[in-house]
């Protein structure tokens, strides 16, 4: 793997996580039927431990309160990337540099019907197009995009030796309706893990896509889960140099992926505490780094 696609803070540290939150899950967050500034959501973002933020590269007018608030909270800062073209990658990459101080770009490759040789080719053209600007730029494995089917994506990493992946197997787990595992599917994970940049947190039951696990993760989809995010920081790490840095986000989203009730016919209500939730997977992906720092 080429150094311009691995987060390196150019230290002589040893490699470490980063566990970062999305800014799409803090959409609708709040308490006392209260929303939480934008101020206030990266408050609490940094006072619960989090390092980074992941979030659409924001605009020109916004840049000045955005900088200010991640250098008062000491966060980082990472990109969003849609591309279905070149040509998009490389708008999303100069969006990132007017920015400056973008960590990495976190990419969904558009669209789910371009496969086979044509996918092929599209991710070349992106990755070169992401090492002439020198951002680290890592293809998120999900739903309605280029690698939204397992086989196909496990045998893009065949194909591709610059592709690096965000791991977010919620996907796959809901499109298999696997309530469980099997070897024929573990297979495929295993050589994707093999490609982990960056690990994303959500546990599906194979029903739905995003579910809630407990308060203390009780759900028995969640020791798969930890063994596939265990797997990929193994990975990572068995690859890693001084100043790397693995990022694990935890990535909740708000209604329509949060399952919700309706207390009348104008209140729609989560069951979960995303919040909560979110705050568990920082645990667990802290509790499995140990685990690695061991093994």
């Amino acid at each position: 793997m080429t150094k311009w696609n691995r987060v390196n803070d150019g230290s002589d540290c040893a490699p470490r996580l980063a566990v970062q939150q999305a800014w799409w899950a803090m959409s609708g967050l709040g308490e006392n039927g209260r929303e939480w500034s934008v101020e206030e959501k990266v408050e609490k973002i940094a006072e619960a431990g989090f390092t980074g933020i992941v979030g659409f590269v924001p605009n020109p007018e916004e840049t000045e309160v955005w900088q200010r608030l991640l250098e008062k909270n000491k966060l980082t800062f990472s990109g969003l990337a849609f591309p279905s073209t070149p040509a998009d990658m490389a708008a999303s990459l100069e969006a990132a540099k007017r920015y400056g101080n973008v960590q990495y770009m976190s990419t969904q490759v558009m669209d789910s019907f371009i496969v086979d040789d044509k996918a092929v080719e599209l991710f070349n053209e992106i990755l070169a197009v992401s090492e002439q600007a020198a951002i680290p730029n890592f293809i998120e494995t999900h739903r309605g995009t280029v690698t939204q089917d397992l086989i196909r994506t496990a045998g893009y990493v065949d194909q591709i030796q610059g592709l690096e992946l965000i791991i977010d197997l919620s996907h796959y787990v809901v499109a298999g309706e696997m309530n469980g595992t099997s070897p024929i599917a573990e297979s495929y994970f295993e050589k994707l893990l093999t490609r982990t940049a960056t690990i994303h947190a959500r546990v599906s039951n194979g029903e739905q896509v995003q579910i809630d696990v407990g308060p203390n993760g009780e759900h028995p989809m969640v020791e798969h889960f930890k063994r596939w995010w265990l797997t990929g920081m193994r990975n990572w790490r068995n690859q890693a140099g001084p100043g790397d840095i693995l990022p694990f986000v935890t990535e909740l989203g708000p209604p329509h992926y949060a399952i919700t009730w309706r207390e009348d016919t104008e209140h729609e209500l989560e069951f979960s505490d995303r919040w909560e939730q979110a705050l568990l997977f920082k645990k667990i992906a802290e509790n499995l780094w140990l685990e690695v720092g061991k093994g």
